[in-house]
């Protein structure tokens, strides 16, 4: 072994081993009192005097050989360095920078990384006790040059650093380490990259990224997908695909996360140019689609109306044996019947069967709105019929959508039937439709039906639109307590005199 080496070898072990032992055995038995007696009594809160007055005897350096000292147990000098943070007051100095590093290299040897990363973080982060790198960085540099440990060290700085979103100090010590040959861990450094994306630096990311391959780190798909994924969200996709083609060419092939994320921006987007390049690529590099590439994709479609892309994928999920959710199935459908395709969206329904997919009442009521909207209100009654002998249920929406369409049919009693059952079922009907079929049913002459109906509505406290009713006031007036229209005593509401006659018309219905 040569001088130099030797030489820096003795220099290494004096940084590392700097007061690490007690002057005589006096000294360390009572560093071992005030260390029992302490934690002894940390519980109490202030602390007991005879316990403040012992304190008063610890020096700086003594502590620092407390913490430092081999054969006392990490664990140990850990609460003792607490317990004295706690109770500054107790004692007659400041607890340095050099006490905190003492003791993170004591938890870094010892394996206990995340008491080591939590001293860090309240040097570097902490208002009370945060210090600038500088400081941190050249302490370091003077009491420690095990290679591991200040390797170990710098890399918790810069996860700390990520963590806190303080991305200039976490730049800082990337630098500082690859300037003074520190092993940068990539774990780390992925770390640092999922921080900047969450906070959408998409670009500041990829700078990382650029540094990273700069200083040989062998970097793996996971930092590949974090910056990919920080691009996406911040629309640069073209230059995401771009850094994954270069990627592949350095040896690092992406994985399906990196490729759905990638296939994620573009259907959000409705980028299907850059779409057909990305999936391009993925069979290029044989990369399988899983559930999410199928979601994402159908999603994306369905949004920007390209249906029948959408049920084209849905089916490929059946014939390659994914698991189909049923959402999809009442999104497509519901697709098609927005554009008036009742034709398509009745095939895949019929497909569903046949497949062996559940058909859920959301799915029947899609396709009865669709069916309301085109006016087939006989098929429309048919898949209601259909749904009720399954044990699917009207719900309000469905109420109003079929009642909507028998009256724009024109068919009234059949709306007024349905609004009976609705009202019975404990749904408030619509204001609009309530009106409209009571005034139609005045027309038809069916009084009884409507002045029912009026009065549901009177009850609910819901004026009736009395211009509707002109014609009819008299037989109205009769009935309930409503002034003329004329002169306007109708607009301060309609409140039914007659307890009676109300509970006589409730009670009809009820027997029917």
């Amino acid at each position: 072994m040569s001088l130099q080496k030797v030489l820096q070898n003795l220099k290494t072990a004096k940084k590392c081993r700097l007061s690490t032992n007690f002057e005589n055995p006096t000294e360390r038995r009572i560093a071992e009192t005030i260390i029992s007696t302490t934690l002894n009594t940390s519980t109490s809160n202030p602390l007991p005097t005879t316990t403040t007055t012992m304190l008063t005897s610890l020096t700086p350096n003594m502590f620092h050989v407390i913490l430092s000292y081999p054969h006392f147990g990490t664990s140990k000098c850990l609460n003792f360095f607490n317990c004295l943070l706690k109770n500054q007051s107790s004692i007659s100095f400041k607890i340095d920078l050099k006490a905190h590093l003492a003791l993170v290299f004591r938890l870094i040897e010892a394996r206990k990384f995340t008491d080591a990363e939590d001293l860090l973080s309240s040097l570097s982060i902490d208002e009370n006790t945060r210090y600038p790198f500088s400081d941190i960085a050249s302490s370091v540099e003077y009491h420690c040059n095990e290679r591991k440990i200040v390797a170990k060290l710098f890399n918790l700085m810069l996860k700390v650093y990520s963590d806190n979103n303080k991305f200039e100090q976490a730049l800082e010590t990337f630098d500082y380490m690859k300037n003074n040959g520190i092993e940068i861990n990539e774990r780390t450094c992925t770390i640092h990259l999922v921080a900047l994306v969450r906070h959408d630096e998409g670009e500041l990311g990829l700078e990382f990224f650029y540094r990273m391959l700069e200083s040989r780190i062998e970097v793996s798909v996971y930092s590949l997908t974090a910056v990919v994924d920080g691009l996406c969200k911040c629309g640069k996709i073209k230059k995401a695909r771009e850094l994954v083609e270069e990627m592949v060419g350095r040896g690092t092939k992406p994985n399906i996360i990196t490729c759905n994320a990638l296939v994620a921006a573009c259907a959000k987007r409705w980028n299907f140019e850059e779409l057909i390049v990305i999936l391009a690529m993925m069979e290029r590099e044989g990369m399988n689609f899983n559930t999410k590439t199928y979601n994402f994709l159908i999603d994306g479609y369905l949004s920007s109306g390209k249906i029948d892309e959408a049920k084209r994928l849905l089916l490929e999920m059946h014939d390659k044996g994914f698991r189909v959710d049923t959402y999809f199935y009442t999104q497509i459908i519901s697709g098609y019947c927005r554009i008036g395709d009742l034709e398509s969206a009745f095939s895949l329904f019929g497909e569903m069967t046949e497949k062996g997919v559940g058909k859920t009442a959301n799915m029947h009521s899609t396709l009865v709105t669709g069916l309301c909207k085109v006016g087939d209100m006989e098929a429309a009654k048919k898949l209601v019929d259909e749904m009720q002998n399954k044990g699917l249920e009207l719900d309000h929406v469905l109420f109003d959508t079929l009642i909507d369409g028998y009256c724009k049919k024109g068919m009234i009693d059949e709306a007024y039937v349905l609004l009976v059952v609705m009202v019975k079922k404990g749904f408030i009907a619509d204001t609009s439709a309530c009106n409209m079929i009571a005034s139609e049913l005045f027309k038809l002459g069916q009084t009884d039906k409507a002045k029912w109906l009026l009065n549901i509505m009177v009850k609910r406290g819901v004026t009736p639109d009395l211009s509707r009713f002109t014609p009819m006031l008299d037989t109205m007036r009769f009935f309930c307590g409503i002034g003329g229209a004329a002169s306007g005593d109708g607009e301060k509401g309609a409140t039914c005199n007659t307890a009676s006659y109300s509970d006589k018309i409730d009670r009809e219905h009820e027997g029917k």
